[in-house]
C-alpha cells in the first residue's frame, strides 16, 4: 500500500534533503505543491517529476536519482485541490518548506493578524500555507502529522498556534488528532547553476553537501515514514538551537561581512582570516547559550562547520544566505545576544553591523532588496539615522 506525504514548497532545500530521505522510504511517495508558480511543475513533470541530486565535497561529486515526488499541485491555479489534498485520507503526513516568512509570524512569534497576505486569505483571497492548513484541516477525518522543516526555533509548536489563531479568526475547527512535531534540518543546498545543470545533464538537477542531518520530536498522530539516519527525540530544541545559532548565526554573518569585503562564494569567505575569526567568534559566543546537552558538542561542531565552509566544490553563494536578513537575524543572531545579556558579545555585535551596511549598502547602490521588509528598510536608510531606524525595524534597538 502507497503512504502520501503533502509536501508544501517544493525549492531545492526540499529536494536535497526531504526528499532524499523519502527516496530511502519504499512505499511512500510525495505530493509536491507550489503557491504561486506552475514553473517548477511543468519543469519537473517533464522529466516525470524525477531528478539528479549532485552532491558534492572535497572528495568529488556524487550523483543520486531522486524519484520519489509524482505528482504536483499549482494552488494558484485551483486552490480547492490543495485544501482537498489537506483533507484526504490519503495523506498521512503534511511537511513544509516556505522560509520564514512564509508562517507570517509577527515579533512575538505568534501569527501576524495585521499581515495583508493573512488578512486577504481570511477574506477569501490568496491562500497562504498558514490559512490552506487552517481550512483543509477542518475538513479532515483522520489523524494527521504537520511537520515544519523551516529554520525557526520551536517550528512544530509555532506553526500549530498559527494554524489555530488563523482557525479561530475564520471560525473553523481544528480536530484533535492533528499533530505539530517540531524538526531541525541542515544540509547546505545552493542555488542551481548552468554548470551543475550541465555536469548531471538534468535541467533540474539540485546541488548539495554529502553532510546532512534531520532531528524530529517523536510525536506523530499516524503512520511515519521510516527516514534513514533520522534522529528521533522527545525535545528538538537544544538541537535546533545548536544549529540555527552557530551554523546559521555564522552563515549570516560571512554573507553580509563577506559580500562587502568582496567575496562571491562561502568558501571564499571562510578563507579570509579576518572573516574565518569572526565566524568562530559567532560560533563560540553562540556555544555558551546552549543547553548542557548540545554544550559540550559545541567545539566539535564548530570545527565541522569550517570544513563545510571551506567545500571547494559547493559554489554556495553569498548573496543567497544574505536573502530575508530580517527575518534570519532576529532568530540567527539577536536571540543569542538576548541570552548572552551583560556579556561582551563583539563577534555577535559585528553580525548585526555588517547587515546594517551591508543593507545601507545595497539600498546605496539602488540594488532591491531581496527582503520582505525590503520597502521599510528603504525607508530606514533615507533618515537622518539610518543604523538607528535599521535597528528598530529588527528589534536590536
Amino acid at each position: 500500500m502507497t503512504q502520501r506525504i503533502l509536501h508544501l514548497g517544493v525549492g531545492n532545500f526540499f529536494r536535497a534533503h526531504h526528499a532524499w530521505y523519502t527516496q530511502s522510504c519504499p512505499g511512500w511517495r510525495i505530493t509536491g505543491v507550489s503557491f504561486r508558480s506552475p514553473d517548477i511543475r511543468d519543469r519537473l513533470s517533464a522529466h516525470g517529476y524525477n531528478y539528479a541530486l549532485v552532491i558534492k565535497d572535497a572528495a568529488g561529486t556524487q550523483i543520486n536519482r531522486i524519484t520519489c515526488m509524482d505528482r504536483m499541485l499549482v494552488v494558484a491555479e485551483n486552490p480547492g485541490a490543495l485544501l482537498a489534498e489537506i483533507a484526504d485520507a490519503a495523506i498521512s503526513v503534511i511537511t513544509l518548506t516556505v522560509t520564514e516568512k512564509g508562517y507570517h509570524l509577527g515579533p512575538d512569534g505568534t501569527l501576524d493578524m495585521s499581515d495583508r497576505a493573512i488578512q486577504d486569505d481570511l477574506r477569501g483571497g490568496a491562500l497562504t500555507p498558514v490559512g490552506a492548513l487552517a481550512r483543509g484541516l477542518a475538513m479532515r477525518r483522520t489523524p494527521v502529522t504537520v511537520l515544519s522543516c523551516d529554520n525557526l526555533p520551536d517550528n512544530g509548536r509555532k506553526l500549530g498556534q498559527a494554524v489555530a489563531a488563523f482557525a479561530d479568526a475564520a471560525s473553523l475547527t481544528i480536530p484533535p488528532d492533528v499533530a505539530f512535531p517540531s524538526c531541525m534540518v541542515d544540509r547546505i543546498t545552493p542555488a542551481t547553476t548552468d554548470d551543475i545543470r550541465a555536469e548531471a545533464q538534468d535541467p533540474m538537477a539540485v546541488p548539495t553537501e554529502a553532510f546532512t542531518e534531520w532531528v524530529i520530536e517523536d510525536e506523530f498522530a499516524g503512520p511515519r515514514p521510516n527516514w534513514p539516519g533520522v534522529q528521533w527525540v522527545q525535545d528538538v530544541a537544544p538541537h535546533e538551537m545548536r544549529k540555527l545559532r552557530m551554523l546559521n548565526g555564522a552563515h549570516s554573518y560571512l554573507a553580509y561581512a563577506g559580500t562587502l569585503r568582496g567575496h562571491e562564494f562561502v568558501h571564499e569567505a571562510i578563507a579570509d582570516p579576518v572573516l574565518r575569526a569572526g565566524a568562530r567568534g559567532i560560533m563560540a559566543e553562540a556555544a555558551t547559550t546552549l543547553p548542557t546537552q548540545v554544550q559540550k558538542q559545541a567545539a566539535d561542531y564548530a570545527d565541522a562547520l569550517i570544513t563545510r565552509f571551506e567545500n571547494p566544490n559547493l559554489n554556495h553563494r553569498l548573496r543567497q544566505i544574505a536573502m530575508d536578513g530580517s527575518q534570519k537575524l532576529p532568530i540567527r543572531i539577536l536571540a543569542t545576544m538576548a541570552d548572552r545579556k551583560g556579556q561582551a558579545s563583539p563577534a555577535l555585535n559585528a553580525a548585526v553591523d555588517a547587515w546594517l551596511h551591508f543593507v545601507q549598502a545595497e539600498v546605496s547602490a539602488d540594488r532591491q532588496l531581496d527582503d520582505p521588509m525590503a520597502d521599510a528598510l528603504a525607508s530606514a536608510c533615507a533618515t537622518d539615522d539610518p543604523e538607528t531606524a535599521l535597528r528598530v525595524l529588527i528589534g536590536a534597538n
